[in-house]
């Protein structure tokens, strides 16, 4: 029979992989798309530097947004509903691109979807740091990136073998309306299954972060440079398209390799994040409950290697949501 400590990480377990399923579809959805808007946008005449400006105004929504709805979920205390309604925008964006009659409406939509996603992330994200604090922050969140991931490539592929038959673009979209639907019935289930993820938490400490290192706050300038080299993936598919440089089949699976890459590298990366357990829920004797976490420098508990573990578990969790969620 199952300790009363390991029936919540058990849980915990369930919930992380329900939501790498959901993200799992989700990707294969919104990333199919992505494989193949450049090209589609294309063909209504649209320029390079059109398709450039849109994808950069897509990724600033994207970001920008997060800050929006974190604060939103956190003021508000309804993390379902910000990321319901996230993935509701995300995810029907893409199969309504084939209804798109011009260029304009393509673009509302590829922007849109763009916008439901960082409207879902930050929320969605903050539960799974719930339930990753049961497993180990760099288990769950490497869990989770790994289903997110082969989403990514799968979805790709699923777009190539639609062209490969025959078939355009707008049905190539509305092919990707069977992943979405499915991914947001996972959602709907989780709400009902985990109405309360933080039930899944710890105690967390009250942590008293000031401000940000100033190594932080060089890193992000760094990061700020890089990104500002990048050439969108629909900018490029856009070129080989328009260049004919390869077949349109082959677009979507170029796509695909580049998703695998990030796959194969940054969900192990992120599993060697953390693998940081909690302390049993009991005493060394098993009789009596251990005492909870409190004040990260409670002296009661200092000095322990579980206590150690603790601490710094209950700060990456809260850093994360500092740096990440807010």
């Amino acid at each position: 029979m199952a300790t009363e400590a390991e029936l919540p990480r058990r849980s915990a377990v369930a919930f992380i992989v329900l939501l790498g399923s959901i993200s799992l579809f989700a990707d294969m959805t919104y990333e199919g798309a992505r494989s193949i808007t450049g090209p589609y946008l294309g063909l209504f005449r649209v320029t390079a530097t059109t398709i450039g400006i849109v994808s950069g105004l897509g990724e600033l929504v994207g970001y920008a947004v997060r800050l929006g709805s974190g604060y939103l979920a956190d003021r508000t205390g309804r993390y379902w509903a910000v990321t319901i309604f996230g993935y509701l925008l995300n995810l029907f964006a893409v199969p309504l691109l084939a209804l798109a009659g011009n260029w304009q409406v393509a673009v509302v939509l590829i922007i849109a979807e763009r916008m439901g996603r960082a409207v879902r992330s930050p929320p969605r994200d903050a539960m799974l740091s719930h339930a990753a604090g049961q497993t180990g922050l760099g288990w769950g969140f490497g869990l989770h990136q790994a289903l997110d991931q082969t989403g990514a490539v799968v979805g790709p592929l699923i777009v190539s073998g639609v062209l490969f038959l025959g078939n355009d673009y707008r049905a190539a979209f509305s092919v990707l309306l069977a992943p979405a639907l499915v991914s947001i019935s996972l959602v709907l289930a989780a709400r009902v299954l985990f109405p309360r993820p933080h039930d899944f938490d710890l105690a967390p400490p009250a942590l008293e972060i000031e401000g940000l290192d100033p190594a932080f706050r060089v890193n992000l300038v760094a990061v700020a440079f890089i990104a500002a080299g990048y050439t969108d993936c629909a900018l490029i598919a856009y070129h080989f398209g328009t260049a004919a440089v390869m077949p349109a089949t082959w677009i979507p699976i170029v796509y695909a390799i580049a998703m695998t890459v990030i796959s194969t590298t940054a969900a192990p990366l992120v599993f060697l994040g953390g693998f940081s357990r909690p302390s049993s829920a009991r005493c060394a004797g098993g009789s009596a409950p251990a005492p909870r976490i409190g004040n990260a420098h409670d002296d009661r508990t200092a000095g322990t290697p579980g206590a150690e573990r603790d601490r710094l578990l209950h700060f990456q969790r809260g850093l994360w949501r500092r740096l990440v969620c807010r």
